[in-house]
């Protein structure tokens, strides 16, 4: 005689169980959708920096002590006024978000540098104000090292006489997320004025890798 009980238990334990095994599909489902949904959704809001091309308009690049220069499409300024070393650059924003511009990093070109990873964010230097390029539109970058900064001075002094140099910006959207460095090639030009500027790598770093982004 079966036991009616028993043969019970054992369906609903049955049940339970592959309810339960439906419930952690489903939930592992809604899981990869949402990570789907919210890389998407980031990469709607992700600027890309890149030299502005040869039709973008040329950009004034003006400091705080009035020192102020033009820069021509794709090209980069460099210049040494009084012991102080001007640098600018000029960018277009290729992403679909708003590019905030927060810090730099300037050394000279060694060995194969496409194999090289990017700089440490905490090494780059900050900009002492934001610098912000809308998409699809051109901006630029601009930096400044003063005569008391003896080390960075050198450093930059000796990169511009090897005629090539590499300068990494650390930038991220408007909200202070998707920390981003991009590296670009400065090179001086043939007949020796004016530099020239290429991109050449982008890296896309973890949310908290770059946490002044958001100060």
């Amino acid at each position: 005689m079966a036991d009616w009980a028993t043969i019970a238990s054992v369906g609903t334990a049955a049940g339970t169980m592959v309810l339960g095994v439906a419930t952690f599909a489903s939930v592992r489902s809604a899981q990869r959708a949402a990570r789907v949904a919210e890389r998407s959704l980031l990469v709607g809001l992700r600027p890309v920096l890149m030299p502005s091309r040869a039709s973008d308009p040329i950009e004034p690049a003006i400091w705080g002590d009035g020192f102020s220069i033009t820069l021509d499409p794709g090209t980069a300024r460099i210049q040494d006024r009084d012991g102080v070393i001007y640098l600018a650059m000029g960018l277009r924003n290729v992403g679909p978000g708003l590019a905030v511009l927060r810090g730099w990093h300037v050394g000279p070109l060694a060995g194969w540098a496409a194999t090289q990873s990017h700089e440490e964010p905490e090494s780059f230097r900050i900009l002492s104000r934001d610098l912000y390029i809308s998409s699809g539109g051109t901006g630029m970058w601009q930096g400044v090292v003063l005569a008391s900064e003896g080390a960075l001075r050198q450093q930059v002094l000796e990169s511009v006489a090897g005629d090539r140099l590499k300068l990494e910006l650390l930038y991220g959207d408007h909200e202070g997320g998707q920390p981003t460095i991009s590296r670009f090639f400065v090179e001086r030009h043939e007949g020796g004025e004016g530099w020239s500027a290429s991109a050449s790598r982008h890296w896309i770093l973890e949310p908290d890798a770059a946490r002044f982004l958001r100060r």
